[in-house]
């Protein structure tokens, strides 16, 4: 079965509308399919197969301090809808935490108005990657790159720390919404996501995405074989986020016997 459950769109950091990414995995011969943009559930499906609503959450991991992305799926529980509702205030911290940045690039002397980019993105996420266009649109600089190395960068004059929902909270979050948890790009976070996975399968992070399109023959047995070791189920995903991509395609190829395993742990 060929499978997409990891993907974004313009609702957060991709480059094609949701109906684009949709578009391609339908031609790919996606069976199996998940929006998940940043914070943020779009309800993008296919028109045939099976969709699921889908969504990556940022989260602060407290011992570490470091951002962990964890992947929740909706598998039809009744309180769904209250972890919609607190990603919709950690949406509207982001924006808050534009207009501070755009307070603080005007003291340099770069006037930008947050407010049209935030009214013109809806319900998606906002944040320093689209000052950093808007600054290059407005000629203060001359690439994305320049923006962040003389303004935006982590802990720079301009930056404001963001501060996503604790793990444990986003993780007790998707327990009470009844949503399969699984964590993202596991290879980013190396020894820690092999500890947050051991410390935390029994708080509802029962996934792994050992099926990561970018990973080759070698990282993929890494997670498949600690999955085991621990009784996870094996998701997967191209993480696409544009043509641009170094990932070629939308979708990800699963024989039988984990299609089947993926089916049931969705299912509930």
């Amino acid at each position: 079965m060929r499978i997409e459950l990891h993907c974004h769109s313009t609702e957060s950091d991709g480059t094609d509308a949701p109906a684009e990414v949709v578009a391609r995995a339908e031609a790919r011969g996606v069976e199996l399919f998940a929006m998940t943009d940043h914070d943020t559930c779009t309800g993008a499906r296919l028109a045939t197969g099976r969709s699921l609503r889908g969504v990556e959450i940022s989260c602060d991991e407290p011992a570490t301090g470091r951002t962990i992305h964890v992947l929740a799926y909706d598998r039809g529980g009744a309180h769904w809808a209250e972890l919609e509702a607190r990603l919709t205030s950690v949406r509207e911290a982001r924006r808050n935490r534009l207009r501070v940045m755009a307070v603080r690039l005007e003291a340099r002397g770069i006037k930008i108005d947050v407010e049209p980019m935030i009214a013109h993105a809806s319900g998606r996420s906002v944040g320093r990657p689209d000052l950093a266009r808007a600054m290059v649109a407005a000629g203060h600089v001359t690439s994305m790159k320049e923006a962040f190395s003389r303004h935006l960068f982590d802990g720079g004059p301009v930056d404001v720390p963001h501060h996503a929902l604790p793990l444990p909270e986003a993780l007790a979050l998707g327990r009470t919404a009844g949503a399969a948890m699984s964590l993202a790009h596991p290879h980013l976070y190396d020894h820690l996501g092999v500890d947050l996975l051991r410390r935390h399968h029994g708080d509802g992070l029962t996934g792994v995405e050992a099926f990561y399109a970018a990973y080759d023959a070698r990282e993929r047995t890494r997670w498949i074989e600690l999955a085991a070791d621990l009784g996870l189920t094996c998701t997967g995903g191209s993480d696409w986020h544009g043509p641009k991509d170094a990932v070629a395609q939308v979708g990800i190829e699963l024989d039988a016997d984990r299609s089947a395993r993926l089916l049931a742990w969705l299912s509930g």
